[in-house]
């Protein structure tokens, strides 16, 4: 020990008194912290710059009418980009966009084509055709800049497509509306209709009845036939206003039909939104899975999760309703099986809700949820997402199709209803006439009371027709439960399919820049580097005159020199990150001690390869760097890396060596950091036991070739 330190003390005394090798190793000293800083200032916040990045905007939309009103989205897009820095949109004709992105003088361009506004009118066309925008890159110019316009280019059309969802089912929904205001207003009259039909239907037994008294008694039937012809007029009038309202009705029920056709998309739609809703609650016992969960987070997921099925279930009820009042306008039973699943999808995700509100308490209050909560939750997720996608299997082949022929039927039976008003309203001059021809005959005589009372079952067997006929409507069809499946709140509809999902970000370690975030890795790069300077300017061997020491004590000597070296760049480097660049760093104390418990072992690891092998132990470090930078998921998360950096991923000093950096930057889980720490007591080891058990053999077996490439007097 006497000897080690008698090295090291000699080699501190030969640096204080040679002005030259101080200058010098100050020089090697300060050098990786600016080969830090230099590489954290520049990439302090690149995102936060990228006004400066042209993109070129052409708008040819010509614009278009929907329901009469002037539409051009193009122009729309255009005014909303112009209020919006975060890219450097630059407004141009297509022939300028195209030559800039050419050139080089735009990273992109967007093309907002003739036809835009036209296309995304047709969603009220029978056959809808999606929009196009035209979007050219240049991805010569940069490597990173196609990335950046390409997500600029995706957030217009994500806007355009919002906009265009809460624009449009606004529109349907509102027709909707419309529809069965004007159904309900009539509900009155039509009621008006049928109750008199129904009470002259009744009626007829007692003007046959006073047919034949009138033939016994004459006055008595004179009597019955003057009321009856006081009566013919109102129902006239009545079967006139009926045949109207029966027109009415049909022309609205085809009106109808044709906008729940146009919703037959939203509704799959809705479908397709329920079925991503029902498996809500995997997100939280995903999170359930590790052996120690983040509650805080299971918490916080649960919570959300429970909001979004109650939600869903909420939109499953409706359809469901909707369903199965239109299984009853069909009178075939057709949509109730569908019906029901919906209902089982309301209740499950209910239930699931309700599961989701226990595990959020469970963890507030600490506690892990018990093992068949998290059970059920998952069973009840596949019932929901297996019953939701037989309903999406079954939509185009079945739901669709009897939707359309329940509302068939309804129109149909408003035809007949008209049919047999108007039957009635023609038979009314005959009615009219054979109670003239009764009145005559009771005045005449017997004779024209018998061809009167010939004709009174005829009247009846018309009254008769339409009553039935409306009966029949209304036991297949209910005009009020249509009125109110037509008259939802078009605006809140409207608005929950433009966004029926909303993102809560949280931030579980935040770091307010991309500098400090990538700090860690510059800095451990710097302190590699570092050590790759100092042993490439400094000797690993002691040349002392007279003096022959163990190879032990030349190593373990020397190396103090090169450790204290090394521990004072990763001071420099450490407190220059915090207090010179301001890098935002959450445990400062533990960045500074990770980066010299890391200085020490990258110098040991570098210092033995060297002391080992020579001007090979060098190159080996250099190759050990260069393995690092695309294998240490430094820059990129390892899993984008290609397979080879993924494999040796787990090996390098780095990885662990970064990590540690990480914890101090972010927030310390100890539990990373004493794994992290053990990789570093295992490469230390390595390094020791490479060079205490081959620096002798080796540096014996390489003793020839190193004196001959000193005498080239190009290596030293």
């Amino acid at each position: 020990m006497k000897t080690v330190l008698a090295i090291y003390l000699r080699d501190l005394r030969r640096v204080i008194k040679n002005p030259a090798a101080a200058v010098i190793i100050l020089g090697l000293v300060g050098l990786p912290s600016l080969y830090a800083w230099f590489n954290i200032e520049a990439s302090w916040d690149p995102y936060a710059q990228t006004g400066g990045i042209a993109i070129a905007v052409a708008n040819e939309d010509k614009g278009t009418t929907i329901r009469g009103q002037p539409v051009n989205v193009g122009k729309e897009i255009a005014a909303k980009l112009a209020d919006n820095p975060s890219v450097g949109w630059t407004f141009v004709d297509r022939a300028e966009a195209m030559r800039g992105v050419k050139h080089g003088d735009y990273y992109a361009a967007i093309v907002i084509p003739d036809n835009f506004s036209a296309s995304l009118a047709t969603i009220l066309a029978a056959e809808p055709s999606p929009a196009t925008l035209d979007y050219y890159v240049n991805e010569k110019i940069n490597a990173i800049a196609p990335k950046i316009t390409s997500k600029g280019a995706s957030s217009i059309v994500q806007e355009v497509s919002r906009s265009f969802v809460e624009t449009t089912s606004g529109i349907l929904f509102g027709l909707f509306n419309e529809a069965g205001s004007e159904l309900e207003a009539s509900l009155p009259s039509i009621e008006k209709v049928k109750t008199l039909l129904f009470k002259l239907e009744a009626a007829f037994p007692q003007i046959n009845a006073a047919a034949d008294t009138a033939q016994r008694d004459v006055e008595l039937a004179s009597g019955v036939v003057a009321k009856a012809q006081k009566r013919l007029p109102d129902v006239a009038a009545l079967a006139e206003e009926g045949r109207a309202l029966s027109e009415k009705t049909g022309a609205l029920l085809e009106q109808s039909r044709t906008a729940l056709g146009q919703m037959g998309p939203q509704i799959k739609q809705d479908l397709l939104i329920l079925q991503q809703l029902a498996g809500a609650a995997r997100s939280v016992t995903s999170l359930l899975q590790d052996a120690n969960p983040d509650l805080d987070a299971v918490g916080t997921a649960a919570s959300g999760a429970a909001k979004r099925l109650r939600t869903g279930a909420d939109v499953a009820g409706r359809l469901a309703g909707m369903l199965a009042q239109l299984d009853g306008l069909s009178g075939a039973s057709q949509l109730s099986a569908h019906a029901a699943k919906l209902e089982q999808t309301q209740a499950g995700m209910l239930e699931q809700a309700k599961l989701l509100d226990s595990v959020a308490g469970a963890a507030v209050q600490g506690e892990r949820p018990a093992e068949e909560l998290v059970g059920r939750l998952n069973t009840l997720a596949g019932e929901g997402e297996t019953r939701l996608g037989d309903l999406l299997a079954a939509y185009d082949g079945q739901i669709a199709p009897r939707v359309d022929e329940a509302l068939g039927k309804a129109a149909a039976a408003a035809g007949t209803a008209q049919a047999a008003l108007k039957d009635a309203s023609d038979a009314m001059p005959d009615a009219k006439r054979v109670l003239t021809d009764a009145a005559s005959a009771l005045t005449l005589g017997g004779t024209e009371l018998a061809k009167a009372k010939a004709e009174l079952p005829a009247a009846q067997r018309k009254i008769g027709e339409i009553a039935d006929k409306i009966r029949a409507f209304e036991k297949e069809n209910n005009l009020a439960d249509i009125v109110k499946l037509l008259r939802h709140d078009a605006q809140k509809e409207s608005a929950f399919f433009a966004a029926p999902v909303d993102l809560k970000e949280n931030k579980l370690y935040p770091i307010p820049n991309y500098g400090s975030a990538m700090s860690p890795f510059f800095t451990t790069l710097s302190l590699w580097v570092g050590a790759v300077l100092l042993v490439s300017v400094m000797s690993v061997d002691v040349d002392e005159p007279g003096v022959i020491y163990r190879s032990r004590h030349v190593y373990f000597g020397r190396y103090l020199t090169f450790g204290t070296l090394a521990v004072l760049q990763s001071l420099c480097v450490t407190l220059g990150d915090i207090y010179i660049l301001g890098t935002y760093v959450a445990r400062p104390g533990w960045f500074v001690l990770f980066g010299m418990l890391l200085s020490a072992v990258f110098m040991l690891i570098v210092y033995t390869l060297v002391s080992v092998f020579g001007n090979v132990g060098k190159a080996l470090a250099i190759v050990m760097l260069v393995l690092q930078l695309g294998g240490a998921g430094g820059t990129f998360p390892i899993q984008m890396a290609p397979p080879f950096f993924q494999k040796i991923h787990p090996y390098l000093p780095f990885t662990y060596a970064i990590s540690m950096m990480r914890e101090a930057v972010g927030g310390i889980l100890w539990d990373i950091v004493r794994r992290c720490l053990m990789s570093m007591v295992a490469y230390t080891a390595a390094a020791l036991l490479l060079g205490l058990a081959l620096k002798r053999p080796i540096n014996r077996l390489l003793a020839g070739s190193t004196r001959k490439a000193k005498e080239s007097r190009l290596l030293h």
